[in-house]
């Protein structure tokens, strides 16, 4: 199998996506009002639809006018021609320049093998087959990727579990919150001294001197 070229048809493929930017999503008439209608076209056939007479206000139908251009007309994304294979034997139509081969579904893998072996003697490129080469590259990206992913996840772990610790650390507001803080004051704050007794009046005094009189 061929390695993947430049697009042949570039300036082609560029004028098609220039026109598709300009192109209006075209939705089926009614299909705003009603929930039971999706979006996907279907052509106005009514003889008074205003849709199918392009009366002025409402949306622009499917037509020619807006067709990209004929020479990327049915070119794959890659700028290559799609040519269908059964065989082996039907590689030797395609032409490498401009059309690249798309093994149909329903070859086995015998046969798959057999198409790919030719191709790359013939170096026509087929669509939808990656080498092995490639696969290995993808591999080893995902697995960067992984090890990236799990590197960062430990310190998203450490910033959660250090903003859970201020939390519990901050004083908690409300009844119950007051509550604790004062339990806490008591615990720390030292056992008061035995109050004295209060010293006697000065009636008292003299009660007590004439007593001894």
């Amino acid at each position: 199998m061929a390695e993947r070229k430049e697009s042949p048809n570039k300036k082609a493929l560029k004028i098609r996506e220039r026109v598709k930017k300009n192109k209006p999503e075209f939705a089926r008439s009614e299909s705003w009002r009603y929930i039971r209608l999706k979006k996907s076209w279907r052509k106005p056939r009514g003889l008074d639809h205003k849709m199918r007479r392009k009366i002025k206000g409402w949306p622009p139908t499917v037509s020619t006018g807006y067709k990209g251009p004929k020479i990327a007309r049915g070119l794959h994304p890659s700028g290559y021609r799609e040519v269908l294979v059964h065989n082996p034997s039907e590689l030797s139509k395609i032409n490498p320049k401009f059309e690249a081969a798309r093994i149909a579904h329903t070859v086995g893998k015998k046969k798959r093998v057999a198409i790919v072996a030719e191709a790359k003697k013939l170096e026509v490129f087929i669509l939808n087959f990656t080498p092995v080469e490639e696969l290995a590259e993808t591999e080893e990206t995902e697995e960067v990727e992984e090890t990236e992913e799990k590197e960062k996840k430990p310190a998203a772990e450490k910033k959660e579990k250090t903003k859970s610790e201020q939390k519990e650390a901050k004083p908690k507001r409300g009844l119950l919150g007051r509550k604790k803080e004062s339990e806490k004051e008591k615990k720390k704050a030292p056992a008061k001294k035995a109050a004295k007794p209060k010293a006697a009046g000065k009636k008292a005094k003299a009660e007590k001197g004439a007593e001894k009189q």
